[in-house]
């Protein structure tokens, strides 16, 4: 090697050095600034939407230990009730304010932000977490199913934070947390309606983040993979509805590429609290996310095979959407071992 190639050689290494440690050094301040500037629950109003029942219950709860004051909201009433009455049970301190609305009409996510703000003066957090699961394929999914996975992922979320905006730049600031998912990142099949209106929700969520950092508004978005909640049995199914459930019941159940519900709302929770930009949770979505970025064609090639193993359409009957609490099979029932820890879930989080 000449003289003039070690000369550059050792510039590179030195370069090549002074980058590593100034990414080390950018990386280790904005640890320590998000330490420094981690949001206190305590006394703060939380909003949830779909907070009856599954995730939405189980983030309250870990909410409510935090002495955070709760607004829940969810389209029944009776489930909101149970909800309110479990938290107190737990924590009887804890103060819950339910207010039975439907969040894909925006007068009723006016009325939900305006009745926190009634009660306690402020909105702090909005979570919006409520949201509906349609699986099955394609050839049986009507418009009407898309229009219902827009609304209730793209609007709802976007009726609920522009009426709580208004009050969160008055008060300063204010944290707001978007659940899509990890079908928001990459298009599973027989999810599309489901995956496609949580794509509009990413995009949202990623676009609203960049605009309302000037006031001081921190947004969060959080793309969790399979959860152990118990939804599976109130998810709808059209399709081989029994063997579309059977898969699906057994896949949100299996401990390997699923997540316990209560470890992922502690994981939520201090990406709030910490002001984190994304949340992507369990490790089969993050590689998921990875194996899509790196190599598009053969993820999708994957995609298209996993299709294949899928149940097939079928005739009209199909059209028609079964609950998964409606289209158990002797695979994926309460009393299977493959899908037990979704019963346990649905019992545990109000799903039942």
């Amino acid at each position: 090697m000449s003289d003039t190639q070690r000369d550059s050689a050792g510039v590179s290494a030195a370069t090549a050095a002074l980058v590593s440690g100034i990414a080390l050094g950018a990386f280790v301040l904005a640890r320590a600034w998000r330490r420094r500037a981690a949001f206190d629950f305590a006394d703060k109003v939380v909003v949830i939407t779909g907070g009856s029942r599954g995730l939405g219950l189980v983030l309250a709860r870990q909410l409510a230990r935090e002495q955070a004051k709760l607004v829940l909201a969810a389209r029944d009433a009776a489930e909101l009730e149970r909800a309110a009455v479990d938290i107190r049970a737990r924590y009887p301190s804890a103060r819950v304010l339910t207010v039975a609305a439907d969040i894909r009409e925006q007068r009723d996510a006016e009325r939900m932000i305006v009745a926190a703000v009634d009660r306690y003066g402020a909105v702090d957090v909005l979570i919006n977490n409520a949201g509906i699961i349609q699986v099955g394929p394609i050839d049986h999914m009507q418009l009407a199913d898309y229009e219902d996975a827009m609304r209730t992922h793209y609007w709802g979320p976007l009726y609920a934070i522009l009426a709580a905006l208004p009050y969160m730049r008055q008060q300063g600031g204010g944290r707001i947390v978007n659940i899509t998912s990890i079908g928001g990142r990459i298009s599973v099949p027989h999810l599309v309606p489901y995956s496609a209106s949580k794509f509009a929700l990413v995009g949202l969520s990623d676009g609203l983040r960049a605009e309302l950092a000037r006031d001081n508004i921190v947004v969060t978005t959080v793309c969790p993979g399979l959860m152990r909640t118990g939804s599976p049995v109130n998810a709808t199914f059209k399709g081989r509805q029994p063997d579309e459930y059977t898969w699906f019941a057994i896949s949100d159940s299996l401990p390997l590429i699923s997540i316990d519900a209560r470890r992922a709302a502690r994981q939520i929770i201090d990406a709030c609290r910490d002001g984190d930009a994304e949340l992507v949770i369990t490790t089969a979505a993050r590689v998921a996310v990875v194996a899509r970025t790196a190599a598009p064609e053969l993820f999708a090639d994957a995609m298209a095979l996993v299709n294949r193993l899928l149940p097939g359409a079928t005739s009209a009957e199909g059209d028609e959407p079964q609950r998964g609490r409606e289209s158990e099979t002797r695979w994926a029932g309460p009393a299977t071992v493959l899908t037990a820890p979704t019963y346990r879930a649905a019992r545990a989080n109000n799903e039942l």
